[in-house]
C-alpha cells in the first residue's frame, strides 16, 4: 500500500488522516490493516514509532456500529502514559464521525467512583486502558464487555514484565469466543506464548524488522565522562546552543530527582517524569510539555516505551539502561516522522561491555568530546577491543590459566582464553551491580 487512500476506509477517518497529514502507511501498517479489516487476529511485532497505534484504531474505527450503545472494543496497555497517548489518537479519529463515537480512557489513579456513576448512564464503544482499572470496573459490574469483538493488547511484553499479564487474561476470559484479538509488541517472549495459544487460534504473525536499530535520521555519539562530574557534563550538553526540546534518561527515580534539582538550580526549566510522580501530576506536566512550555525534560525509563512526547531534538542518556533493550526506545524518542535529532549517551570505562553489547546489537556510535564548550570528534573506539584485561586484575587462577594456554599453544587456546575472560568480566560485573542495588535500597 502506498497510500492510505487504497484502504478504502470511511470517509470520516480518511478526513481524520488528513488532518494528521497521513498520506504513506508505514511498513507495520501496510502489512497489519488489510488483514485486521477481514477479522483476523494478529500479532504484530515492530519497535516502538512505527505506527502501531493507528494500525489497531484504523480497522477498529471502520466496523464500531455508532448507533449500538455497548462496548464494542476494549484496547488495554500497560502504563497510563500509553493509555493517555492512545486515547488522544482515539478522540482525534471519533470527532470526525458523523454520528457519536464515545471512546472513554480508564487508568489508575483516577476517580472511579465518578467512572462508575458514568458507565450507570451509558457505555462507551471503545475502552482505553490499564488492565488493573478495566478489571476493577468489570469485577464492579459497572462495565460491561461481553459483547466485546474487539481485545487489542498493546506493548504485550511490558504488560508481561509489569506483571499485569493476569489481569488481560481475566479480560479476555470475560470477553465472547469469536474474539478478534490483536497483540502487539516490540519483542514476543517465550513467557508470553501460552497466553496467545489460549485465546488465538492460527493468528497471522508479522514480524516488522528495524532496517536500522537507530533511525538514519539520529546522530547517535558517545561521550566517555573520564570522571568529569555528570551533572556539569549534562548541563552544558543542555545548554550548546538551542535544543527544541531535550529529554534526559536516568536509570532511577532518586537520580531523576538529583539531576532535576540541580539543573533546576542552574536556572533550567525542567520537567520530570517518572514513576513517584503522582498520575494528576504527571497527566498535568505531560500537557505542559506537549504545550511547549518545557524545553527540558527529565525521565525515567517509563517514558521510553510509555509517553510520546512530539518534536524531541535532543535525547541524552545519563546512564546506560540496566536492561539494554531499553536504549533502543529511548533514543528511538528522536529522529522521528522524517525529522532530525541528537542522541548522546554518557558512559564510564567500566561500562565498555555494554557498550559492546549494543554495538553487536547494531547499534552504531560516534565517538565524541566537549572541549572548551564545543562537540568535537574523538577517537574511535574499536581500537579499544584489542584491549584486554590487565593481568594484574585477574584472579590467581585466570593467570595460571593464560599462562598455561600460551605456553600450549593448543588449537583454539586464544578464544578459550577471550571466552575465560570474558566469564570472569561479566560475574565481576554482576556482584558489583548486585551490591550497588543493595546500597541503594538501604
Amino acid at each position: 500500500m502506498k497510500n492510505f487512500k487504497e484502504f478504502n476506509f470511511k470517509p470520516f477517518i480518511n478526513e481524520a488522516l488528513a488532518e494528521l497529514g497521513f498520506t504513506t502507511p508505514t511498513e507495520v501498517q501496510a502489512r497489519l490493516i488489510p488483514v485486521i479489516k477481514k477479522g483476523k487476529s494478529v500479532v504484530g511485532q515492530s519497535q516502538t514509532g512505527s505506527g502501531k497505534t493507528h494500525t489497531f484504531l484504523l480497522p477498529i474505527f471502520e466496523k464500531i456500529d455508532p448507533t449500538l450503545a455497548e462496548v464494542q472494543a476494549v484496547i488495554t496497555t500497560p502504563s497510563r502514559e500509553l493509555a493517555y497517548q492512545i486515547y488522544e489518537a482515539a478522540k482525534q479519529l471519533a470527532k470526525h464521525s458523523p454520528k457519536e463515537i464515545l471512546v472513554h480512557n480508564y487508568v489508575g489513579g483516577t476517580d472511579k467512583k465518578r467512572q462508575i456513576e458514568k458507565l450507570a448512564h451509558r457505555q462507551p464503544q471503545i475502552v482505553i486502558g490499564t488492565p488493573g482499572r478495566i478489571l476493577d470496573l468489570m469485577k464492579s459490574n459497572a462495565l460491561d464487555v461481553h459483547n466485546a469483538h474487539y481485545l487489542v493488547v498493546d506493548e504485550a511484553d511490558m504488560t508481561l514484565d509489569l506483571g499485569f499479564l493476569k489481569e488481560t487474561d481475566a479480560i479476555a476470559s470475560a470477553l465472547p469466543k469469536d474474539l478478534q484479538m490483536l497483540v502487539f509488541s516490540a519483542t514476543i517472549p517465550q513467557k508470553l506464548q501460552p497466553f496467545l495459544h489460549k485465546y488465538m487460534e492460527a493468528p497471522v504473525v508479522e514480524v516488522v524488522e528495524n532496517k536500522h536499530v537507530i533511525s538514519k535520521d539520529i546522530d547517535n555519539w558517545l561521550l566517555s565522562t573520564k570522571g568529569r562530574s555528570k551533572n556539569q557534563l549534562i548541563h552544558q550538553l543542555l545548554t550548546l546552543g538551542e535544543p527544541y526540546l531535550a529529554l534526559v534518561f536516568t536509570n532511577t527515580k532518586e537520580r531523576a530527582d538529583e539531576l532535576t534539582t540541580y539543573l533546576r538550580q542552574q536556572g533550567l526549566k525542567v520537567a520530570k517524569i517518572h514513576g513517584g510522580v503522582q498520575p494528576r501530576e504527571r497527566k498535568r506536566i505531560m500537557r505542559e510539555i506537549q504545550n511547549l512550555e518545557y524545553q527540558y525534560v527529565v525521565a525515567t525509563d517509563l517514558a521510553a516505551r510509555g509517553i510520546d512526547i512530539e518534536g524531541v531534538s535532543h535525547v541524552i542518556n545519563d546512564d546506560l539502561p540496566e536492561d539494554l533493550e531499553f536504549f533502543v526506545h529511548r533514543v528511538g524518542r528522536t529522529g522521528r516522522n522524517g525529522m532530525k535529532g541528537i542522541a548522546i549517551t554518557l558512559y564510564v570505562p567500566s561500562e565498555e561491555q555494554e557498550i559492546e553489547e549494543l554495538e553487536q546489537m547494531g547499534v552504531k556510535f560516534v565517538p565524541k568530546a566537549l572541549k572548551n564548550g564545543e562537540i568535537v570528534d574523538s577517537y574511535d573506539r574499536n581500537r579499544r577491543q584489542k584491549r584486554r584485561t590487565r593481568k594484574e586484575s585477574l584472579d590467581p587462577k585466570m593467570i595460571g590459566m593464560v599462562k598455561k594456554a600460551k605456553k600450549k599453544r593448543k588449537p583454539g587456546y586464544k578464544n578459550k582464553i577471550k571466552r575465560a575472560l570474558k566469564r570472569d568480566a561479566q560475574q565481576k560485573r554482576k556482584i558489583a551491580r548486585r551490591q550497588e542495588r543493595k546500597n541503594q535500597r538501604s
